[in-house]
């Protein structure tokens, strides 16, 4: 079989997110963590490794993520088989290995997911621009699984936390002015009093603080639910 020439080209997706990081196996014998190589299925002792972003196959000597790439990076599967990590906006790569060199045209992943929850929806990270499963029914706050940055997932449940924040934040800083008013003469006798006047304008400060991240942060988008 002859080698594809250092000028060929081949479209391929990147790694698809399923595939990031493949289940672990515990084997019988003491609970070894294995996984399967993604080339050849063979298994493979991750014990530790577990810090690590990709193993190598002792069988078909390739390469296998077992963790999502670093942040602003993707995996792409060469048709030879070769694992490149590249920057997640590259469309073009070239293969280094010397029998290849075929020039790859990244193509952008689908996005499956073989277990998710009823409620789950595609999201696109508001500072990445990557695309990962997110469910809404319990919070509004999603952390990109890319880039690790917190956005907002709906923008009118996260305005009406800043707007609850600002008003708990403004009506704490009023009380606290009340109390600080009226009992101005009784603080100088009793100086617990000083706590009372610190915890609350403290307290209306940090709620404030609150809504101002609540009103400023990014928005990512909902593509789709399921």
């Amino acid at each position: 079989m002859m080698n594809p020439s250092p000028s060929s080209e081949a479209s391929v997706p990147a790694v698809e997110p399923d595939e990031l990081p493949p289940p672990y196996t515990a084997t019988p014998q003491g609970g070894i963590p294995m996984i399967n190589c993604r080339v050849c299925q063979a298994m493979i002792n991750i014990e530790g490794k577990q810090h690590l972003h990709v193993v190598k196959c002792s069988v078909c000597q390739e390469a296998t993520p077992i963790k999502a790439p670093p942040p602003g990076k993707k995996y792409v599967r060469c048709p030879c088989n070769c694992l490149l990590v590249c920057r997640s906006t590259a469309q073009r790569i070239a293969c280094p290995r010397p029998n290849c060199q075929r020039v790859i045209n990244v193509g952008t992943p689908h996005l499956t997911s073989t277990v998710q929850s009823p409620n789950s929806q595609q999201v696109k990270c508001a500072y990445c621009h990557q695309m990962f499963l997110f469910s809404v029914v319990a919070r509004a706050l999603a952390r990109c699984p890319h880039c690790r940055k917190v956005s907002s997932v709906g923008y009118n449940s996260v305005r009406v936390r800043g707007i609850i924040c600002l008003v708990l934040g403004l009506a704490l800083i009023s009380a606290g002015i009340g109390v600080t008013v009226g009992t101005y003469e009784m603080a100088k006798s009793n100086g617990g009093i000083y706590v009372v006047w610190i915890g609350a304008f403290i307290s209306g400060l940090i709620f404030v603080i609150r809504s101002i991240f609540y009103m400023m942060i990014r928005t990512s988008t909902v593509v789709s639910s399921h």
